[in-house]
């Protein structure tokens, strides 16, 4: 399973605002357990940060470590949501997974954690 320390995090420039950041990894590959064969993605963390961020290129390695996992789509969705809960302790977090099709099925998988940020 992907190590969760790989992920590193810095302090939040503008803690007193309440903004969401978005992250967008559109090469995101791992292993149907069931098959052996690979699965493609794009991975859509949106967020809106407490005291911490998450730092890029930590966030890009860990999310490579998932390339020779055997994993399927909700527990990837969920293990990556788990970690970066446990990493940042964001106010919000809502992290997507959306999957290229095989057999004619297009899968996307959300989980959240916290409340929905308010509009301004």
């Amino acid at each position: 399973m992907p190590d969760a320390t790989q992920l590193e995090c810095f302090k939040n420039p503008a803690p007193d605002r309440d903004y969401v950041i978005e992250h967008i990894a559109d090469e995101f590959t791992s292993v149907c357990p069931k098959t052996g064969h690979p699965d493609f993605g794009t991975v859509t963390l949106r967020y809106r940060p407490a005291r911490t961020c998450v730092e890029l290129k930590a966030y890009k390695l860990y999310l490579q470590s998932f390339r020779n996992e055997g994993i399927f789509y909700e527990a990837v969705t969920n293990t990556i949501r788990d970690n970066l809960v446990a990493a940042m302790d964001p106010v919000w977090l809502e992290l997507t997974t959306d999957w290229k099709g095989r057999g004619g099925i297009r899968s996307r998988i959300t989980a959240t954690h916290g409340d929905v940020p308010r509009r301004n």
